[in-house]
C-alpha cells in the first residue's frame, strides 16, 4: 500500500486537496468518485527522482523533525509496530508537510523497505547523520532507544538556536531603530532647521556644512546608496559561492577575539555531540567522522576533520589528530582523550558537547551585553554630533549680537 496525493473537483466546483494510502492510483480515483469527488491529479507521495510523482519536498523545520522523532521514539518504545507507529504520527501532525512524509515512509516500509531506507527517500526531511542513526539502530535491535537520543540530539540543536536567535533578536532591532532614527534626523529634521541659516552670511562651523552636505546627500542621491549597499550585498553574495574565499574569511573569523571563540565553540559543540550520538549508536568510527564533517559549518575545521580522519585510518587516535590542527579547544581534545583511554568516548563526547554549549551562551550572553550599551553609545554620539551642528551656529550669532 503506497501513499497518494490527490487533487479533486467537489460538486459546487472547489477544488480539494489530500492524502490517501491505497495500493494504485486507480484506487485512489474509484474511492474519489465514490465520495462524491472528480480526481484531476493523483500522484504517488515521493521525492527521489525517476519515480513516479516525482516531487521535491522541501525539509522540515527543527521544530518538526524532534517532534516526529520524539512520537515515533514513544510508540515504538510502547511494544507499536513499526507501520502502526508511523501511521500514528500520521494522524497526529497538523502539518501537511509532514503528513505527506510521514505516509511516503510508512508505504515504503509496507513494501519491504527498512526505516532507513525509507527515509532516504526524502533527504530533503532527513539528514545524512539521521539516516546512519537509525540505521545503525535498525542493526542493533534497539531502534527505539536509538530514536529518543536522536530526539534528544536534535531538541537541544534546536534549544541552542532558539536560545542564539533570541539572544540577537533584541540588538538587532535596537540596530535597525537606530540607524533609522539618524536617516530621519538627517533627512527631514536638519533640512527644517537648517533653512534659518540660509540667510545669514556669514560662514556656518565645518561641523555644520558637513552635516548639510550628508543631509543633501541623503536626500538628492539616496537611490545611488541603496544600489551600493545592494551591489556590495551581491558582490559578497557571489564572493561567499567560492569555496576558496570562504575558507580564507572563516579562517580569519577563526583568529577574531571574541568571534573567533564563539565560532570554534560552536562548531566544536555540534561536532562532539553528532560524533557522540553516532558512536553510540554503534556507527563505525571513520562513517562518524565523514559524517561529522557535514555538520560543521566553518571550512578550516571541516578541512582538520578531514585530516584527522585520515589519521585515525591509519592507526591514531581521535584525540591526537584533532589537536594537530590546534583549532579544537584544548579541554574538548582532553575530554575526548579521556574517553579513548577509559573505553567511554560516546559519554566523554556529550560532556565535551555540553561544556562548549555552555560557553557558547556565555559567550553570546558577553557579546549582547557589551554591544547593547555600544551601540546606544554610538547612537547618542550621532546624535550629539547633529545637535551641536545645529546649536554652533546659534551660539555664534549670540555672540555677534553682543
Amino acid at each position: 500500500m503506497a501513499a497518494f496525493e490527490y487533487k479533486a473537483i467537489d460538486r459546487r466546483g472547489r477544488q480539494q486537496k489530500g492524502l490517501m494510502e491505497a495500493d494504485t492510483a486507480r484506487q485512489v480515483r474509484q474511492q474519489l468518485r465514490d465520495n462524491g469527488l472528480m480526481p484531476t491529479d493523483v500522484r504517488e507521495v515521493a521525492e527521489q527522482s525517476g519515480q513516479p510523482g516525482f516531487r521535491r519536498a522541501r525539509g522540515f523545520s527543527s521544530s518538526e523533525l524532534a517532534l516526529f522523532t520524539r512520537q515515533l521514539a514513544t510508540l515504538l518504545r510502547s511494544g507499536l509496530p513499526l507501520e502502526e507507529a508511523l501511521s500514528a504520527v500520521a494522524e497526529q501532525t497538523e502539518s501537511k508537510k509532514v503528513k505527506r512524509t510521514t505516509l511516503g515512509v510508512r508505504a515504503s516500509v509496507l513494501e519491504g523497505h527498512t526505516l532507513a531506507h525509507a527515509l532516504a527517500a526524502f533527504p530533503g526531511a532527513f539528514s545524512t547523520l539521521y539516516l546512519a542513526t537509525v540505521e545503525a539502530g535498525e542493526h542493533s535491535g534497539h531502534l527505539d532507544l536509538i530514536l529518543e537520543r536522536l530526539a534528544d540530539y536534535v531538541e537541544s540543536r534546536q534549544q541552542m538556536q532558539q536560545k542564539i536567535v533570541l539572544a540577537s533578536f533584541y540588538p538587532a532591532i535596537l540596530s535597525l531603530v537606530a540607524v533609522l532614527v539618524v536617516v530621519l534626523l538627517l533627512t527631514f529634521v536638519v533640512p527644517q532647521v537648517v533653512d534659518v541659516f540660509s540667510s545669514i552670511d556669514q560662514e556656518l562651523p565645518a561641523l555644520t556644512r558637513g552635516m548639510i552636505a550628508t543631509s543633501d546627500f541623503l536626500r538628492a542621491q539616496w537611490w545611488l546608496l541603496l544600489g551600493g549597499i545592494a551591489a556590495l550585498a551581491l558582490g559578497w553574495s557571489l564572493l561567499k559561492r567560492r569555496e576558496a574565499f570562504r575558507f580564507r574569511v572563516d579562517a580569519a573569523r577563526l583568529r577574531l577575539p571574541l568571534i573567533g571563540r564563539l565560532a570554534r565553540g560552536l562548531n566544536t559543540a555540534r561536532f562532539t555531540r553528532t560524533l557522540s550520538i553516532l558512536t553510540g549508536s554503534g556507527v563505525p568510527m571513520l562513517d562518524a567522522l565523514k559524517i561529522c564533517e557535514q555538520v560543521v559549518s566553518n571550512l578550516p575545521m571541516r578541512e582538520a576533520i578531514t585530516h584527522a580522519t585520515r589519521r585515525v585510518r591509519e592507526g591514531e587516535s581521535i584525540s591526537k589528530s584533532l589537536a594537530a590542527s590546534g583549532l579544537f579547544p584544548p579541554i574538548a581534545v582532553h575530554l575526548i582523550a579521556s574517553g579513548e583511554q577509559s573505553g567511554k568516548l560516546d559519554e566523554m563526547l556529550d560532556r565535551a558537547a555540553v561544556h562548549q554549549e555552555r560557553e557558547v551562551e556565555t559567550l553570546v550572553a558577553g557579546l549582547m551585553g557589551v554591544f547593547e550599551p555600544l551601540l546606544i553609545l554610538t547612537m547618542g554620539g550621532f546624535v550629539l554630533m547633529i545637535v551641536l551642528a545645529i546649536l554652533l551656529p546659534i551660539f555664534e550669532l549670540n555672540t555677534l549680537v553682543q
